[in-house]
């Protein structure tokens, strides 16, 4: 390890945040927010990354417009990587396990309040969906939850060696990650305009350029889509409508619900704050309305549209109309709806007004007289249209009507102490190297920086032993699906697997990455076999011994080889949880 780079481990709060850089758990991101943006970071700093530049996807991506990225960026996500939130893929804990990992430095009663696999409640919208049932908790004791970890984009990418996956994958905030790391990387989008919005069950990205835009998962949202109606955006404002927003990373720091303290630049944090209550809020006019009955289909029925058909005026249900609109390149929106009106079939047009139903074509009207008016000014002209004995259903469509074309969000409240951080100078015209060199340059005096590094698992400029403690204390999977297993059998496994590392350098992956993907280099394999035999025997003694391509583990009188292609040297003694490191 580079001597000048080191942490007082003895802490465990600073030890339980470093060990986290490396499993990156939602919950882990929770308690330590200041881990959010090393993982971008880490990506940032990654090889695979930056070879996206070379892809002839990204053919002169630098001299198109903000939108031309966006989507280019997006299609490219959505053909390489897959959303995947299961429960096998990295494991299971309980909440009486990581309640003792963290009671010692945080409230647990402010997690349940505030995390929803903790019990939290805050919204209608957990009652509705059934939170543990919904993620397929409901088989197990109320205790267990799901070990959830976010992925690196060297992770994401080896989802290909797992079975069943024929892409990359990764769960919401390894997804919004990638997409933040890529719209710097590949869309010179500057890291200032990115901001992470973290909810209790999921990760977003608000980007400010143009109107602002938002990837969800791996889609993107513009403004005129948050409005369009469509599935897709329904989607995507779940989390703003529902749930409230619990973290806020950049650049220049984080701000955190729960957390008095806020290291965000408060000018940065305001301006985002700004720019996403514009984004979250338009004004009505037809089309919105009209996208608004896409999105709230119950009040569909409720309308009538009358059009010229041949010079013979005919009558037709909205809903009927909008059913046209899934076999047809037209929709009902005013600019194309003459040309779907042409193709729909004559026994759906009626003679005469249907009754009961009202006239869209007078709703319209009034719509587009009502510029600059409230929403309550405007409901009261339509019910003075349509007449009182539509004033109740009048009424509650205007209360999903304004949630519709305004949404208020939830973020984090401005009442913390703002304390400035050592800000990270990386900017679009930086190299790889650049980056890697300014990050690595300022570990000393930033600690996003330092965390970044252990993020990236940089073995060689590191301290092994939050490594040690992530590796093994919490892989799972591995120790659950070798259950069974000898030492020798489990052994001979290892040797059959390729010496094949999902990380490159003297980075290294994980036990539950080794066996996901069924490869490792000899030092990974190494750390799953330690980890298999303390999980097995709490009194065994393990040592590995690292000399380059030479990797031993001695425990008692046995002795496993591997061979190694890092270039590493360290001698590493693991009893229980004291991890001597030479």
């Amino acid at each position: 390890m580079d001597s000048t780079f080191s942490k007082d481990f003895s802490d465990k709060k600073i030890l339980e945040k470093y060990s986290s850089a490396f499993t990156l758990s939602d919950m882990e991101i929770f308690i330590f927010p200041d881990l959010f943006y090393p993982l971008i970071l880490a990506d940032i700093m990654s090889p695979v990354l930056w070879s996206w530049r070379e892809d002839p996807w990204f053919f002169e991506i630098e001299k198109k417009g903000f939108t031309y990225k966006a989507n280019r960026i997006k299609q490219y996500i959505i053909q390489n990587y897959v959303f995947n939130l299961d429960l096998s893929t990295w494991g299971l804990t309980s909440k009486s396990t990581e309640i003792g990992r963290f009671s010692d430095f945080y409230d647990m009663e402010m997690l349940k309040q505030s995390n929803a696999l903790f019990g939290y409640e805050g919204d209608k919208y957990y009652f509705d969906i059934d939170i543990r049932k919904h993620f397929g908790l409901d088989k197990y004791d109320s205790d267990i939850i799901p070990y959830w970890k976010t992925e690196t984009i060297e992770a994401m990418g080896a989802f290909r060696f797992k079975e069943n996956f024929k892409t990359g994958a990764g769960e919401c905030v390894s997804l919004s990650a990638l997409y933040a790391a890529a719209m710097f990387v590949v869309g010179r989008i500057p890291l200032e305009k990115i901001f992470l919005i973290a909810t209790p069950l999921h990760s977003q990205n608000f980007i400010i350029e143009k109107d602002g835009l938002i990837t969800n998962n791996r889609r993107i949202v513009t403004k005129n889509m948050w409005y369009n109606g469509t599935s897709l955006s329904e989607k995507a404002r779940r989390a703003m409508e529902n749930e409230k927003v619990t973290i806020v990373s950049h650049i220049s720091g984080y701000i955190h619900t729960i957390y008095k303290e806020a290291t965000i630049d408060k000018h940065a944090y305001n301006f985002f704050s700004e720019k996403l209550r514009e984004f979250l809020k338009t004004e009505l006019t037809s089309l919105i309305f009209i996208n608004f009955l896409r999105f709230k289909s119950k009040y569909k029925t409720l309308f009538q549209y009358r059009c010229d058909c041949s010079g013979t005026v005919r009558y037709i249900s909205l809903e009927k109309m909008f059913e046209y609109e899934h076999s047809s390149k037209f929709n009902v929106s005013t600019e194309t709806r003459s040309s779907l009106v042409k193709e729909i079939e004559g026994d759906d047009l009626h003679l005469s007004p249907i009754q009961w139903k009202i006239m869209l074509n007078d709703v319209e009207a009034i719509l587009d007289k009502q510029s600059g008016k409230s929403l309550k000014e405007i409901e009261n002209e339509f019910i003075k249209k349509t007449g009182t004995e539509y004033e109740d259903i009048i009424q509650e469509m205007f209360k999903d009507l304004n949630d519709f074309v305004h949404i208020d969000p939830r973020i984090p409240e401005t009442d913390k102490n703002f304390t400035a951080t050592d800000r990270l100078d990386i900017t679009i015209e930086n190299s790889r190297k650049e980056i890697i060199d300014l990050i690595t340059g300022n570990r000393e005096n930033s600690e996003t920086a330092q965390l970044a590094l252990y993020v990236y698992r940089q073995m060689d400029v590191i301290d092994w032993k939050p490594f040690i403690k992530a590796a093994v204390e919490r892989n799972p999977v591995s120790f659950t699906e070798l259950n069974e297993r000898t030492n020798y059998e489990l052994y001979s496994i290892l040797k059959e697997l390729p010496v094949e590392s999902i990380y490159d350098g003297n980075r290294l992956a994980l036990p539950d990455e080794v066996w996901n993907f069924r490869r490792g280099d000899g030092v990974e394999k190494a750390f799953l076999l330690a980890g298999f035999i303390l999980h097995n025997d709490k009194n065994a003694t393990v040592t590995i011994s690292v000399e380059n391509k030479e990797v031993l583990l001695s425990c008692a009188n046995h002795q496993f080889h591997f061979i190694s292609n890092k270039n590493l040297k360290k001698s590493v003694t693991i009893k229980g949880r004291d991890y001597k490191i030479v």
